[in-house]
Formats: C-alpha cells, sequence, structure tokens
C-alpha cells in the first residue's frame, strides 16, 4: 500500500509540474496536461478498499494524505474548468464585433436593393422610351391621315 501511495504521489508531482501557472491557453498540449493531472490526482481519492480503511484509520497523517489527494483533485478540476471557459469566451463574439458583422450585412443588403432598384429604374425608362416611340409613330400616322 505504501508503494502505491508513493506511485500516485509521484504521477501527482509530475502532473502538477506539466500544469501551466498562469491561465491555460488554447493548446491541445495544455488540456491534455489538465486532464492528466485531474485523472492523477481522481485516482487516490476513488473509494478503494484501501482508502476506505485510511479513512477509519486513527493515523491522522493518513487523513491528511486523503486530504491532499483530494485537494490536488480540486485544483486540476479547477484549472481544466478555467480552461474550457476560456474557450468558451473565445468561441462568443464581443459586441463591437456582433455590431460590425450585423452592419456589415445591412450594408450587403441595402448594396443588392439598390442594384434591384437601378434595374427597375432602367426597365421603366425602358418602357417609357417604347411608350413615348409608340405615341410618336401613332402621332405620325394620324397625322398623315
Amino acid at each position: 500500500m505504501g508503494d502505491r501511495q508513493a506511485v500516485e504521489q509521484h504521477h501527482t508531482v509530475e502532473a502538477q509540474a506539466q500544469l501551466p501557472s498562469s491561465p491555460p491557453s488554447n493548446s491541445k498540449d495544455d488540456m491534455v496536461s489538465c486532464v492528466t493531472a485531474l485523472e492523477t490526482s481522481l485516482l487516490p481519492c476513488l473509494p478503494a478498499r484501501e482508502l476506505q480503511a485510511i479513512d477509519r484509520s486513527p493515523h491522522p497523517s493518513h487523513q491528511i494524505d486523503v486530504d491532499k489527494h483530494a485537494r490536488d483533485f480540486m485544483e486540476a478540476a479547477k484549472k481544466l474548468q478555467l480552461y474550457f471557459i476560456s474557450l468558451q469566451r473565445e468561441d462568443q463574439p464581443t459586441t463591437a464585433e456582433k455590431l460590425r458583422k450585423e452592419i456589415a450585412q445591412m450594408e450587403e443588403e441595402l448594396n443588392i436593393k439598390n442594384e434591384l432598384i437601378k434595374k427597375q429604374e432602367n426597365l421603366i425608362q425602358e418602357w417609357r422610351n417604347e411608350l413615348k416611340d409608340q405615341l410618336d409613330k401613332h402621332n405620325i400616322e394620324l397625322d398623315r391621315v
């Protein structure tokens, strides 16, 4: 049992050394190291028979080990949570970006509508010209008669 605790503590120390001390960045390695640290600190907290026996043990050092493992787990969980929160914040655009995008969409829509209006005005002008030509032809024929 002592060997197991030594190995677990070694893994926990290695995993903590891998964790960034600053806020987590967006790399996959940071996330993997957070998950690894979470797993290594979670293993000693699992309700194994040995840990249950340690919990009932009158020796205060055993309880300290359990508390230490629980603290390690909570620290790793917090770092992982901060990492995912930072990813979520990056995915959401800022208000200024939302407004710029909305303005760009409105400008594009306005340009499309202006082009449609110009097309319709050109069609109307062509129809007026055709009607004027028709009227002129009819007036010329009426004058002949």
